[in-house]
């Protein structure tokens, strides 16, 4: 899933492209992606783009009369910049923007249909969109320690909530718990003040980093390689790989469908993590599926 270095990245690149432009149509291959009806989508047809804005991992398009275009790739989600009047692309399209400059081309990869389009209006409506998270990057010590220790969560399920943390998701977590040399199943409650500002600095550092990293990397194309897996990354899909700061193998915890990784020696004391024992640890404490996480206190 885009995670919030990403979904800047496309703001920047999108706001480049279609920022005070018309939207002169929306081209929908697949009725499943629009969630709502009132306003209907054809009333964003010749309205201007006014902004964009981030609402987590969601991506806001502002247009004209007060109307908004909420936009959540999900998992395999993304966003293609092509020349205009472009066509969606065989199964994996799902929509198509069009603009006088360009049309931007929504696919998702997969069988499973999990993008999400709204058409709201008003920033009342707006604002049920908005999973509530707090902005780290925005925060000082005191906001980040108080939010992690609201509830008691293990640190992995703590930073990927987005009613918790803004815009943080399985890979990035991955990568802040590494930096802050935590282990993915301590529980928040239990953390020193110093670990949790140790947490703090890691999060602000490893989510800049990524994005001054993208930026640099989309220059003034546009980015066509969104993933979760990078090879510059110390230990987020880099299973049975050295770890960068010390050499040890990366372990990984496989549980449902959301995937842990992280180093023994600079995380967990030397302890390998068993697959089934945070199957029980997490049974009350880790939704199943990425529906079931991003759908926790959202509006219905």
């Amino acid at each position: 899933m885009p995670e919030l270095p990403d979904i800047v990245v496309y703001l920047d690149c999108l706001h480049r492209r279609v920022a005070r432009r018309t939207l002169e149509r929306v081209r929908v291959a697949h009725p499943f992606l629009v969630r709502t009806f009132d306003p209907p989508l054809d009333a964003v047809h010749g309205k201007t783009v006014r902004g964009l804005r981030r609402l987590g991992k969601r991506i806001v398009f502002e247009l004209d009369d007060d109307l908004f275009l909420v936009l959540h790739l999900m998992i395999a989600g993304r966003l293609h910049w092509k020349p205009p009047g472009a066509k969606p692309p065989g199964k994996v399209g799902l929509a198509v923007f069009d603009f006088p400059d360009g049309a931007l081309v929504l696919t998702e990869a997969g069988t499973k249909r999990r993008a999400s389009l709204h058409v709201v209006r008003g920033e009342a409506e707006l604002a049920r969109h908005q999973p509530g998270g707090l902005e780290v990057l925005d925060a000082d010590p005191a906001a980040f320690r108080e939010v992690l220790r609201a509830h008691n969560h293990t640190l992995k399920r703590a930073l990927t909530d987005p009613h918790l943390f803004s815009g943080i998701g399985n890979a990035y977590s991955d990568e802040i718990l590494h930096r802050a040399g935590l282990s993915p199943l301590t529980w928040t409650t239990r953390l020193t003040d110093a670990e949790a500002d140790r947490l703090y600095e890691a999060a602000c550092g490893t989510l800049r980093e990524w994005v001054d990293r993208l930026l640099a990397e989309a220059g003034d194309g546009f980015p066509e390689k969104v993933t979760a897996f990078r090879p510059e990354m110390a230990v987020h899909g880099r299973f049975r790989q050295p770890c960068p700061v010390c050499g040890t193998p990366v372990q990984r915890i496989v549980y449902a469908e959301n995937e842990t990784n992280y180093c023994p020696h600079c995380q967990t004391d030397g302890k390998v993590l068993a697959d089934r024992a945070l199957s029980r640890l997490l049974k009350g404490d880790w939704p199943r599926t990425v529906e079931e996480l991003e759908a926790l206190r959202s509006p219905k």
